[in-house]
């Protein structure tokens, strides 16, 4: 596709996308229904791009900011059912909707019917998450669909370049499936580890906000692009790569981290609405696939809603046919034979939400795409047109189907964790303690040992008025007046002050390494320091001028 139509469609996308916002209305609806009937507008050129450019450019980067934001203790908590889902799940899903479609469409071999069943099986949690997140699912919940988003791409990818190389006859790497599946996972792995290592080596020694901020732009491409250059898991290197460095953002000057808090929304905002656009806009292009293979448009896209009900169907079918099994587990064996963080599990209503996000996206079309032309020996791939039709339909027809129907679904049934609401106030209550108590430790060591070029009764005044506006902010109360701050806000206070921040940052950031404190709490808390320390230097600098 030609760059400016590139950019306008971007542009469009954005467009678009700000109108919904402003309506209220679901954003990756109303981009893919304008995008449907925008391809259909005389003069509209076909926009399509190649399958490799939007996993190795539109792809990286949503999966390096999720994990990036995404607490590695829930992740932990979670693994189970974050591998049914993200791993378990897409198989099933695979060899379900493959051996029905092998069954139904005459055009489909059963090796063409499984790459079909792999490239429908990966859900895109992008919009469950939005939508959850809006109507304020659990944490738990929200933790469960987006590590399910950071995995099942890494699975699907894999059975489908496995079921493709079926087909065609070409050769991969490793010929056992099992170990090829392993090779992906502990490359994949070893390159994000790798590589995230590198750029926090780097970063931590160039001491520039601004090249700190484009390595982290370039570390998910580069992740992504060495791990498939050694045919290991590119999107589990990114994954892993966001994992490490989201772990040690304190690391970096906090005006880099004010700076990646908001570049990354931005990106996710714009990919987005790009990817949703794009899902729309090939509507009219599937159908010319259908028609210039001469098959019949009607009969195809009636296979492609029979699929779609499949697709739908497994998830749910598969949820509650496993939660029985591991609730019949239980009672059998005792709960405490069952790991914690299983043997709480969920609430059939929460299991029903988590059924009905199965929303498909950008994976499922670039794979659709990437189905090769011939097979090695140059016979035409078996229902290439018919794949690519139905993954349509089932990417478009989940979205709007799910898309429309889970916020009511939300709403009706009650899933809201009783617990949890409590355990977020400890966990703040606790950030609060960890941090007065880091503070008065800098404080009482700083009135003893004195500040170099100060005199005790300044640094005393000084130290007081530091306290003072510690306790105003852990307590959320303004007890100082404009007046007072003012006059505090002196070199000496603003030097004490980043200190007492720098102090508090790191007992948290031990707290949450222990396991004492949430990731997500811990973040939240950073915020709000990042913000009073990048004000203190900033007037510091000023002085120094």
């Amino acid at each position: 596709m030609d760059g400016p139509i590139l950019l306008l469609v971007v542009i469009a996308a954005v467009a678009v996308a700000g109108f919904a916002k402003r309506f209220e209305l679901q954003v990756p609806l109303v981009l893919v229904a304008v995008g449907s009937v925008a391809s259909f507008i005389p003069g509209v050129p076909h926009v399509t791009l190649a399958p490799d450019l939007i996993l190795g450019v539109v792809l990286p980067p949503l999966l390096y900011s999720a994990a990036l934001d995404f607490s590695f203790v829930s992740f932990r908590k979670n693994l189970g059912h974050i591998l049914r889902l993200g791993i378990v799940m897409v198989l099933v899903t695979t060899l379900a909707v493959g051996y029905f479609a092998n069954w139904l469409v005459p055009e489909l071999t059963l090796g063409a019917a499984l790459v079909l069943g792999a490239v429908v099986a990966p859900p895109d949690a992008v919009a469950a998450v939005a939508v959850g997140r809006k109507l304020g699912l659990p944490s738990r919940m929200m933790a469960i669909l987006t590590g399910e988003s950071l995995v099942n791409d890494a699975a699907a990818l894999t059975l489908f370049t496995l079921a493709v190389a079926s087909v065609t006859g070409k050769k991969i790497a490793i010929d056992s499936p099992i170990l090829f599946f392993a090779y992906e996972i502990i490359g994949g792995v070893l390159v994000g580890l790798i590589l995230s290592r590198i750029v926090r080596f780097v970063r931590t020694r160039i001491q520039d906000s601004a090249l700190e901020t484009v390595l982290g732009l370039v570390l998910p491409f580069a992740a992504y692009l060495a791990a498939e250059e050694i045919h290991a898991s590119g999107v589990l290197a990114v994954v892993t790569a966001g994992f490490v460095l989201g772990r040690v953002t304190a690391d970096v000057a906090v005006t880099t981290r004010i700076q990646e808090r908001q570049v990354w929304p931005t990106l996710d905002l714009l990919l987005e609405a790009f990817v949703f656009a794009y899902m729309g806009l090939q509507l009219k292009f599937v159908i010319s696939e259908v028609e210039r293979d001469g098959l019949p448009v009607l009969h195809i896209f009636a296979y492609a809603l029979l699929i779609l009900v499949v697709v739908i169907a497994v998830r749910p079918a598969w949820i509650f046919v496993n939660t029985g099994r591991r609730a019949a587990m239980r009672s059998v064996f005792g709960v405490r034979n069952v790991k914690n963080s299983d043997a709480l599990g969920l609430t059939w209503k929460q299991n029903l939400v988590l059924s009905w996000a199965g929303m498909r996206g950008v994976v499922t079309l670039a794979a659709a795409s990437g189905v090769p032309l011939a097979t090695v020996a140059g016979d035409p791939f078996p229902g290439r047109a018919v794949i690519q039709a139905v993954a349509f339909v089932v990417a478009v027809g989940t979205l709007v189907i799910q898309g429309l129907t889970l916020p009511l679904l939300i709403r009706r049934l009650d899933v809201a964790d009783p617990h949890e609401e409590q355990w977020t106030d400890e966990q703040q209550a606790l950030a609060r303690t960890i941090s007065r108590s880091a503070a008065e430790t800098y404080l009482t060591e700083a009135a003893r040992s004195g500040v170099p070029g100060a005199s005790k009764e300044s640094v005393e005044a000084v130290l007081e008025r530091v306290r003072r506006s510690v306790r105003a902010r852990l307590d959320a109360e303004e007890t100082e007046d404009h007046e007072e701050r003012v006059a505090a806000a002196g070199a000496l206070f603003d030097t004490l002050r980043r200190n007492v921040l720098g102090a508090q940052r790191d007992a948290l950031v031990k707290a949450r390494d222990s396991g004492e404190l949430d990731d997500e709490v811990l973040r939240h808390v950073l915020d709000g320091l990042d913000v009073e320390e990048a004000a203190a230097e900033a007037r510091l600098e000023r002085r120094n001028r």
